[in-house]
């Protein structure tokens, strides 16, 4: 332009002080990391069947919203097989011990059939209940009053265990409470997709206690720890350093020194470290007493 000239340099030098593309390299450099360690865990085979899954959830609009976002099949995918690398080494690097298993079994219920009726106010769900109590029966109630379409059509009938994510947790608890055959009072839950109330009426069709025995769970129970530890923050941080550190990252450009400061313990903003250290004398026995040491430090973190 008559003003000059704008360079790729340029544009550089200005972009990369952004958050967003501070964010994007931090991505790329713990994708990229992953990818050389743990690449060999995740197969074409893999990245086309989530594909393909995310292809059914959102039928067909799938496409006009991958475009809307900026990609293409073939961006998308590569996406796609970065996260699941991640995930396969997170994974990989999560052991499940007993304790996980027996704070697992704390929560744990196994699988119930139940019918369930769900509407929008109270009023409606306090009168299913006294139709339900006067001898109505629960499937035509359900057919009839129910706003959930998955289950309205077959009277309401269901099947969930402690860890179904469709079934709302203030029902989940109130159902595991109920006898064979007992319906429940009106249980009022939070959408969390429209974040308005709805209420529910449960009758129990088959309930069963889990028991003592946890061994005779112990499958489910390992999925469920493994699930819990996964999603754990802290821990996923301490796997992303500990894999950054395996694979020798180094960040020189000082416009990205600090971008990897969530899961490193060195950092420039890190504060100096105060320690105090008192030994005592070494007796004539060369009996030596521990030294105590105190340390504090204050380092900024962050998990994303």
């Amino acid at each position: 332009m008559k003003g000059g000239t704008i360079t790729v340099e340029d544009f550089y030098n200005e972009a990369k002080h952004t958050q967003n593309n501070q964010q994007l390299v931090q991505n790329m450099i713990i994708y990229k990391a992953f990818e050389n360690k743990y690449g060999d865990k995740v197969t074409d085979k893999d990245v086309n069947a989530e594909y393909k899954k995310n292809e059914e959830t959102y039928g067909d609009t799938f496409k006009s919203q991958l475009e809307a976002a900026g990609y293409t099949e073939d961006s998308y995918k590569q996406a796609l097989r970065s996260s699941l690398v991640l995930k396969a080494g997170i994974s990989a690097n999560v052991k499940v011990t007993e304790k996980d298993l027996k704070e697992a079994w704390k929560t744990f219920h196994p699988e119930v059939e139940a019918q369930i009726i769900k509407v929008s106010s109270e009023d409606e769900a306090k009168e299913v209940k006294k139709s339900a109590d006067d001898g109505t029966d629960f499937a035509k109630l359900a057919k009839e009053k129910s706003t959930d379409e998955a289950t309205k059509k077959d009277g309401g009938k269901i099947k969930f265990d402690s860890q179904t994510t469709d079934v709302p947790t203030e029902v989940k608890e109130a159902a595991f409470k109920l006898k064979d055959g007992q319906v429940s009072d009106v249980i009022s839950a939070t959408n969390t997709t429209s974040y308005s109330t709805d209420y529910y009426v449960v009758k129990m069709v088959k309930n069963q206690n889990k028991g003592d025995d946890m061994n005779k769970y112990k499958k489910q129970l390992e999925s469920i720890a493994r699930d819990t530890k996964e999603s754990d923050q802290d821990l996923q941080k301490e796997i992303i350093a500990k894999v950054l550190k395996e694979e020798n990252v180094k960040v020189t450009d000082d416009a990205f020194k600090n971008v990897l400061t969530p899961f490193t313990m060195e950092t420039a903003n890190t504060n100096t470290s105060e320690s105090k250290t008192k030994s005592t004398k070494s007796s004539e026995s060369k009996t030596t007493e521990s030294t105590k040491t105190s340390e504090s430090s204050t380092t900024e973190s962050s998990s994303k």
